[in-house]
């Protein structure tokens, strides 16, 4: 190697013997004089310094037969700083990477080829994708699959296209992750950017969001991607779904816009056959989108779990509906897990589907950062085991509150000022789903001032006219009528 063979000449001082003038150069004059002295005025064996074999750099120095040693050095020192000495996650540029060969299933143009080309190249080597962001092991198959790339100048189109693409909202230090993913974007013209960019914010609702799409998924600049997006607006409009639920799903998971529209309609049909159509199929897709890209029998295979467990397929729907992640999540690791969990602490089979089906949550939930701290906290104000088994089985979605924002305001609350005891919640748990401010406190006060004392069903499970009619003798009380978000 040519960088190495000058840093060996360094480390046995062999400079100062072949006279003063070699000295005073510095490394990168060494790096040039020593590269002219092997031939092809030394670009060859600067590229051989950069990791590519004799047949490659052969191949790659074709393209650059008028560029001279120092600026071709400089601009390969510019790319890199470019592409590597950003803030990400090295890691994730792999796992993207991975995610778009799986999902990709649309016929594609030359760009997104020779991107799956050069994917597949670093994956061939040792490390595979995880070295995409790592400039030894990806830098040379860059330069091999894209050796156009050597020939573009700084100052009229690497620095203003960098330029451009901050204007749209994506920051210098993820430039070089943009670059890595779809590499053709720095060999595109950049008056032809503006105007791919231009044509998708006008067709996709994505406003400032759309530099965050970018970074998520570089491949929406490509011709393939933009032209199967139209794909998908049409299929969706077939299936009557609202075009602001296809862009809600791009925004949150632009994986979609490579899934071809005959994939997307066998998911789309899986989903009808559980009775969600039209609206709710919108309210799926735009809320889980990852579901259009599971496999049918992965999907299937959910659906079978909860048959199991004793649902019908129309509540399945339903809870499709209410909680679509529950469909795109590992049987084995999360689902069976949680069932396992609820029966642990004492909930029958017999049980089971009321408490998920009022609250499907469940099944997503983590149980070691949301169920046992919530329980720790209940046992914590005086509830029994059996107690909170109680409630969990009269009111399932107590489990998914939090403590901070919901449990403990409520808790002292009942406890300190309407001087009730814990336990009253054991008997009408769904008093913690009321709002404090908009509902509990404005009641309990109207109650304390007529002297009144009443149950927690009594006084919170009444609309407005039925609670005046009976604790005021009026005809109405502005406050809140039915449950809201705690």
């Amino acid at each position: 190697m040519l960088i190495d063979s000058v840093k060996d000449l360094d480390d046995w001082n062999a400079w100062e013997t072949a006279g003063k003038e070699f000295v005073d150069l510095g490394f990168k004059g060494k790096v040039i004089y020593m590269a002219k002295d092997k031939g092809d005025n030394g670009k060859l064996a600067f590229l051989e310094s950069l990791g590519l074999s004799l047949s490659s750099a052969m191949n790659v120095a074709r393209y650059i037969t008028n560029e001279s040693l120092p600026a071709l050095i400089n601009k390969v020192k510019y790319m890199k700083e470019m592409l590597f000495s950003g803030s990400d996650d090295k890691g994730l540029l792999g796992k993207n990477a991975r995610r778009v060969m799986k999902h990709l299933s649309i016929p594609i143009d030359d760009d997104l080829q020779q991107t799956l080309s050069f994917f597949e190249k670093i994956e061939a080597r040792r490390g595979g994708l995880d070295m995409l962001g790592s400039s030894d092991a990806s830098f040379r198959c860059l330069v091999e699959s894209f050796p156009q790339i050597l020939l573009l100048s700084l100052d009229s189109h690497l620095k203003p296209m960098i330029e451009l693409l901050e204007s749209i909202g994506i920051p210098r230090e993820r430039m070089g992750s943009i670059f890595l993913l779809f590499p053709p974007i720095m060999l595109c013209d950049i008056k032809g950017i503006e105007r791919k960019v231009l044509a998708l914010k006008k067709v996709i609702a994505v406003d400032e969001d759309f530099g965050k799409i970018i970074q998520k998924y570089p491949w929406i600049l490509s011709t393939s991607i933009q032209d199967n997006y139209k794909e998908i607006v049409y299929l969706c409009d077939m299936e009557k779904v609202a075009k602001v639920s296809i862009d809600k799903a791009i925004r949150t998971w632009p994986l979609v816009l490579g899934c071809s529209t005959s994939k997307l309609k066998v998911m789309l049909e899986q989903f009808g056959v559980l009775g969600v159509k039209k609206k709710k199929l919108g309210q799926v897709i735009a809320k889980s989108p990852q579901l259009l890209l599971r496999k049918p029998e992965e999907f299937l295979q959910v659906v079978s779990f909860l048959k199991d467990l004793g649902f019908d397929q129309e509540t399945v729907g339903k809870i499709l509906v209410r909680c679509p992640e529950v469909f795109a999540t590992s049987i084995e690791k999360t689902l069976r897990m949680k069932v396992e969990f609820l029966t642990s602490i004492g909930v029958s089979e017999d049980h089971l589907p009321r408490i998920i089906k009022k609250y499907p949550e469940l099944l997503v939930s983590d149980i070691y950062k949301a169920f046992l701290p919530r329980i720790e906290y209940l046992m914590e104000v005086g509830l029994s085991k059996r107690e909170i088994l109680f409630m969990v089985r009269r009111f399932s979605p107590l489990l998914g509150y939090s403590i901070n924002a919901v449990l403990r305001p409520k808790y002292e609350f009942l406890v300190n000022t309407m001087e009730k005891p814990v336990k009253d919640v054991v008997d009408y748990p769904r008093y913690f789903s009321y709002s404090l401010e908009k509902k509990i406190k404005p009641r309990f006060w109207v109650l304390k001032g007529r002297n009144v004392e009443c149950s927690l069903k009594d006084m919170l499970d009444k609309n407005d006219e039925e609670f005046a009619a009976k604790f005021m003798d009026a005809g109405g009380m502005p406050v809140s009528s039915s449950p809201s978000q705690p």
